[in-house]
């Protein structure tokens, strides 16, 4: 007998944090979804937020410590490459071409993933991806350390980015998209204050987060210590997106 469990959730009478968070960002409506719950994400919320503050730490880490490039915020880097190709000497083109080109290399990667597989189901898909990301990342330190080209340490960044982009584009949680935060204000301030605001907040409050932490560690002590606990963070989603996903016996018949 099949679980009742939301998508990316645990059973439905066993509820951890991670559901409890969920729960908030996804209150129960006039129609609760199953088990009685107003959230059909599951695990998934409280995760796409902790992604959204890596977004922040990796974009603090590129801009300040590579070569002034976003590789998670797409929309500032279209500009970055029209501001260098423009003549501003201290953008540089090659740098915002390879982030562009290495972040949708990510993203249609994740895309042809299981493509057709209903939305309940691309759940099971975060948790390997997310650890894909957690590998590029690292791979990205390892890079720098060892002295290679920042054009590299940029395309890896950028790859597990568009990784991360793609599988969150495909899972399509409202208002959690882990990386764009301008729809976001742009929704605090002409919709009626909500769940729907919560979320938009909360989303922008973390992307701030990430943003000053990763700008606080690259300032003081380097891109490491940032890219570290980047690495750590990714591991951790991916765990608990891996535990959510596992299936489970349903109650006996």
């Amino acid at each position: 007998m099949e679980s009742d469990r939301p998508p990316g959730g645990g059973p439905a009478g066993r509820r951890g944090v991670l559901h409890v968070l969920g729960d908030l960002l996804f209150p129960a409506g006039p129609a609760p979804g199953p088990g009685g719950a107003g959230n059909p994400h599951g695990v998934l919320p409280p995760l796409l937020i902790a992604l959204t503050f890596v977004s922040g730490l990796v974009d603090a880490v590129s801009f300040l410590g590579l070569d002034h490039v976003f590789v998670a915020n797409m929309t500032g880097n279209v500009a970055f490459l029209g501001f260098a190709l423009a003549g501003y000497g201290e953008l540089s083109a090659s740098a915002s071409a390879s982030a562009l080109t290495a972040f949708l290399a990510g993203a249609l990667i994740a895309g042809r993933l299981r493509r057709g597989e209903r939305p309940d189901g691309l759940g099971r898909l975060a948790g390997p991806l997310v650890a894909v990301q957690a590998v590029l990342v690292g791979a990205a330190l390892a890079t720098r350390e060892g002295g290679g080209g920042q054009l590299a340490v940029i395309a890896l960044l950028a790859l597990g980015m568009g990784l991360q982009n793609g599988v969150v584009h495909r899972l399509a949680v409202p208002d959690l998209t882990t990386t764009v935060v301008t729809r976001a204000l742009a929704g605090l301030a002409v919709d009626r204050w909500g769940p729907a605001s919560v979320r938009r907040l909360v989303t922008v409050l973390t992307l701030l987060a990430g943003a000053l932490t990763g700008g606080a560690l690259t300032l003081g002590h380097g891109p490491r210590p940032a890219l570290v606990l980047a690495v750590v963070l990714l591991l951790a989603v991916a765990l608990a997106a891996a535990r959510a996903a596992r299936p489970r016996p349903g109650p006996a018949t």
